[in-house]
């Protein structure tokens, strides 16, 4: 019989944390372990509070499943057992590790995935000031890709100055819904010009309606209007890109389904992340084989890490033996 316990912790973030809905100043986790035969399965997942999350109703759709998961329920069970959500993904993805302890094998091989190799991760500016965000990405820890918070007025000019500060670098714009179509028409072909290479969620789910695929010169991508793979064909015509995250799909299990489905209509894939852990970068480093941008820094936003821990060497993810996860 299996043992399940469920635990919330607290991680500082370095600073603060802000996009164009609010601010925060530690990561929030509910981390969560399965234990059997002697060998012990564990995750991570961090609460939405975009979709009305919190670490309560988190942890308690976990216990209401309590008893099915210590009689032995398995991810197929647990897909019909939870919702799409950081509760199913931290079940997920605690039994993907507890089994490939149990079988001795990496997880990318369970699921019949490529194995990870070394893999440049984007490095996340918080929203602020032009000039705040331009020292900051003079600070930026070894990277060429990084992805700016936007959504404010001063938007192009937090740009500029950030792209002043490193000439050389490719950008991700994330406006966290933050923008209008006018904004966004009128913003992106400058965009292209300031070495911008991806522009997530720019306007409120409610208006997807108005994007066309391939209309601008910079690819946009899906992140808040994408949750499972029963997304995919109702976006496919609207955005260029969409971005994973373990947290919305409810684990790796259907993450790897988003992942076929939208390689199936030819959209490009980022792999992004809430702020946590190493221990919830670590499933979504599975995906990263095919995934045309790859935005798993959380760790790197933090006061201190998990260890074991991933490695992260001059901005890339490399994979290590650690016995973290998997």
């Amino acid at each position: 019989m299996r043992r399940l316990d469920i635990r919330i912790e607290r991680f500082p973030i370095r600073g603060a944390f802000t996009i164009s809905r609010g601010s925060k100043t530690e990561a929030e986790v509910v981390t969560l372990r399965l234990s059997e035969g002697g060998l012990t399965g564990w995750a991570e997942s961090v609460p939405y509070k975009r979709y009305g999350e919190t670490l309560e109703s988190v942890t308690g759709q976990i216990e209401g499943i309590r008893v099915e998961l210590e009689a032995g329920a398995s991810r197929a069970d647990v897909g019909r057992l939870l919702p799409p959500g950081a509760a199913r993904n931290a079940v997920d993805c605690a039994l993907w590790d507890l089994e490939a302890r149990q079988q001795g094998l990496p997880a990318w091989q369970l699921a019949g995935l490529k194995e990870p190799k070394p893999v440049t991760t984007a490095y996340t500016l918080s929203l602020d000031t032009p000039e705040a965000m331009a020292e900051a990405a003079r600070n930026a820890p070894g990277t060429d890709l990084l992805k700016l918070k936007l959504g404010g007025e001063n938007d192009l000019d937090r740009l500029r100055a950030v792209r002043d500060a490193v000439p050389e670098a490719r950008f991700i714009i994330d406006a966290n819904e933050g923008w209008d179509f006018q904004t966004l028409e009128r913003l992106a072909p400058l965009c292209a010009d300031l070495g911008v290479v991806l522009i997530e969620q720019p306007l409120p789910v409610a208006e997807d309606h108005l994007l066309t695929r391939g209309r601008y010169p910079v690819s946009i991508c899906a992140d808040e209007s994408c949750h499972t793979s029963e997304d995919i064909e109702r976006l496919a015509d609207r955005y260029d890109a969409i971005n994973i995250k373990l947290d919305k799909t409810g684990g790796l299990t259907e993450a790897i389904r988003t992942l076929d489905s939208a390689r199936s209509h030819n959209l490009e894939v980022m792999v992004g992340c809430m702020v946590g852990t190493s221990l919830g970068m670590a499933p979504a480093v599975l995906l990263t084989p095919y995934a045309a941008f790859v935005d798993l820094d959380g760790p790197l936003l933090l006061n201190a890490d998990r260890s074991p821990a991933l490695c992260y060497q001059r901005g890339q993810i490399v994979p290590a033996q650690s016995g973290l996860w998997g």
